[in-house]
């Protein structure tokens, strides 16, 4: 930081690949939300996709979570929160098989996706923002605003999903 402004590095391959994360970002996505209280998510894409997203705010702020929905996975329906914002810089990695969220803390957030799979419509789905089961606490809890789609997923069904994400990874007939 001097007196024009500062220079930073957003992405490194090195980085990545000493840290054991994917390297290849072949799709790069920006939100813009008008409102503070917006809420996206939680999504995530079934298998095949392996999609992973490196996920920064570059203007306004935003509480960001991620959902573990990795059966093997220690952290397995547990989640972790954060606050990204246009001052800390902050970005966070989220890798495949875990859902990711965000809800707006400011008016005119912007938030910049960069992943190492393409959209494919036809796998993305997700699990409500607010299901109980999850335990997550956002921040704001009057003036939501949200989509129909997002608002609308039903209760988690563990016996479900983990039956259908064994169907779509190929390990059941």
């Amino acid at each position: 930081m001097d007196l024009r402004g500062f220079f930073a590095r957003a992405f490194c391959v090195h980085e990545f690949t000493a840290a054991g994360l994917p390297t290849a970002l072949v799709q790069a996505s920006i939100s813009f939300n008008a409102r503070r209280g917006t809420v996206r998510g939680m999504h995530f894409q079934w298998p095949p996709s392996r999609e992973a997203k490196l996920v920064r705010c570059v203007r306004g702020a935003l509480f960001d979570v991620l959902l573990d929905l990795r059966p093997g996975s220690p952290s397995y329906l547990r989640h972790v929160a954060v606050e990204l914002n246009e001052e800390n810089r902050d970005a966070v990695f989220i890798p495949h098989g875990v859902a990711h969220g965000f809800q707006t803390l400011a008016d005119a957030t912007e938030v910049l996706y960069q992943m190492t799979d393409v959209y494919a419509p036809a796998l993305a789905t997700g699990v409500r923002w607010n299901d109980p089961g999850f335990g997550i606490a956002w921040p704001l809890t009057d003036g939501i605003l949200i989509s129909e789609r997002d608002a609308n997923y039903p209760d988690f069904d563990r016996k479900a999903f983990e039956t259908e994400l064994a169907h779509r990874s190929g390990a059941i007939g």
